[in-house]
């Protein structure tokens, strides 16, 4: 799934990013720690890898999206 880097912050490697339709999902540090990146940037677009539904959903994996 593709969103767009919203907000992260170094100290904690966590953030949140906003999905396609507005929606904002946060990720922490494990999830950061998972795609290999030292830093993102508001504005960014990702590649995100979640499990779970509803309430319930959390991103396990926030990587570059490359074409």
């Amino acid at each position: 799934m593709q969103a767009t880097a919203y907000t992260y912050d170094p100290a904690t490697r966590s953030g949140q990013v906003l999905l396609d339709d507005g929606t904002p999902l946060p990720f922490a540090g494990p999830a950061f720690d998972a795609g290999g990146l030292r830093l993102l940037r508001p504005g960014q677009r990702v590649r995100i890898e979640t499990e779970g539904e509803g309430g319930e959903r959390r991103i396990t994996l926030v990587t570059l999206q490359t074409f």
